[in-house]
């Protein structure tokens, strides 16, 4: 039962970090396209992209790390014995 409730939690917080890191990149592009300097202009839309890969990047690691966390199996200690 802790493990559905973990991943349907899991799912959500996933959802919601890909949306809200949308919007973000959404109202970051909207303000980089308002810049009137082409040289500031072209930084910001540098910075904005470094931005974007990190957030995203970010978003699909804790899915990964908690997907991991919640599916993982331990394993039985061995006794050092080979296999036969």
């Amino acid at each position: 039962m802790k493990r559905i409730l973990a991943s349907i939690l899991t799912t959500i917080l996933i959802i919601l970090m890909t949306l809200i890191a949308m919007f973000v990149l959404v109202g970051a592009t909207l303000k980089v396209t308002a810049i009137q300097s082409s040289v500031t202009r072209a930084a910001a839309i540098g910075a904005e992209i470094v931005f974007g890969i990190a957030l995203l990047l970010g978003t699909v690691w804790l899915a990964t790390h908690l997907a991991v966390r919640i599916f993982h199996v331990q394993e039985p200690h061995s006794t050092g014995e080979p296999r036969a």
